[in-house]
């Protein structure tokens, strides 16, 4: 097993608004995920890994392929088929819970429906009456993250499979009248590089926020970036030492919000304010809304406080708006976002 450090998340030079995206979803996963829009080398695969590397360890039952708690339903355990599970034959025997770190799962991009979603043993409840799954992706993703390079390249069946499965914490597999239904509540990072395709907007407009990011042009950061790495790269121990207490701390907020996050206030005039965003650049449906609105309040918890702010609103807007503007490219959509942003002050002092 390869123990090796991970790059520190605390030291990744800028891209900022990439790391909040991500810390928010960790924070709030009815975000529905994130979807990195840029160029390679721009630290998209770093940051997921090392911000996973510093979340505090989920405890499990050992050896569940599914990730479950201690007192998860037990027709999940009377549905999976390893016989070695204690569960199956007895559902109400004491288990054998591990501690374990945030896993990142990986989808490749030829990866099969079977695989994500996993498979029904069909012979096996024909013969025995009995379900018996075989576990995919997204149950090893339960708790974790789904990282997915390259999501524009994937069949569109997978994305809605995967986007589903974000956006309602369940996984479904029906084969031949037999439905088996576990658990998949995950964070899902999505990459992909403009120049090698786009995404269907119905897809795009179910993430739930979208960034675009680029290579970083201030020379003293690239510089940064070199002598970090390089550093990182000849003694990744005493790097990551380093920056050991600034993992923390972010770690230790990133706790305090998902604490904080259901105590979170919002004033009814912000509403107004997200319907009026929305309205102002032509946002099809109301997913936009509601993932403002989550948003918002998932930033004002980042922040230590229980009340949505003006500020926070402004903010979510610029993450969630981007790729739901209707028929423009995406940089025209980030300026339209900004001029929205700088208006706003003046309609809001007219509605007040």
């Amino acid at each position: 097993m390869n123990n090796r450090p991970v790059y520190p998340f605390v030291a990744i030079v800028g891209q900022e608004k990439m790391k909040l995206a991500l810390i928010l979803n960790i924070i709030n996963p009815t975000l529905s995920g994130v979807l990195i829009r840029g160029e390679k080398g721009t630290a998209k695969s770093t940051a997921v890994r090392s911000l996973a590397d510093i979340l505090p360890a989920v405890e499990v039952i050992r050896d569940c392929p599914f990730q479950l708690l201690r007192d998860s339903a037990s027709d999940i355990c009377m549905g999976c088929g390893r016989l070695e599970c204690s569960r199956k034959n007895d559902p109400q025997s004491p288990v054998e819970t591990i501690r374990r770190g945030i896993r990142v799962v990986e989808l490749p991009v030829g990866a099969t429906e079977d695989r994500v979603v996993g498979t029904m043993d069909l012979e096996e409840a024909l013969k025995k009456g009995e379900k018996r799954f075989e576990p995919g992706l997204l149950a090893k993703a339960h708790r974790g993250i789904l990282y997915v390079d390259e999501v524009n390249l994937l069949e569109d069946h997978v994305v809605d499979i995967l986007l589903d499965s974000a956006a309602m914490g369940v996984n479904t597999v029906e084969r031949e009248g037999v439905s088996f239904s576990h658990p998949a509540r995950f964070t899902l990072v999505g990459t992909m590089n403009p120049e090698e395709g786009e995404l269907r907007p119905q897809l795009l407009d179910r993430f739930g926020l979208c960034i675009h990011i680029e290579g970083i042009g201030d020379p003293d950061d690239r510089v940064a970036i070199m002598e970090r790495r390089i550093t990182f790269d000849e003694d990744p121990e005493a790097f990551s030492q380093r920056w050991e207490a600034e993992s923390r701390e972010v770690a230790r907020r990133i706790e305090t919000a998902m604490e904080l996050y259901p105590k979170v206030q919002v004033d009814r005039t912000l509403l107004y304010e997200i319907a009026s965003y929305c309205l102002d650049v032509g946002v099809d449906g109301h997913r936009g809304d509601v993932i403002i609105l989550k948003t918002g309040k998932t930033l004002a918890a980042w922040n230590g406080r229980t009340q949505v702010m003006k500020e926070d609103i402004d903010e979510a807007a610029e993450l969630a708006l981007p790729h739901r503007i209707r028929r423009q490219p995406l940089q025209d959509i980030v300026l339209d976002v900004e001029q929205l942003r700088r208006r706003n002050p003046c309609r809001r002092e007219a509605n007040d």
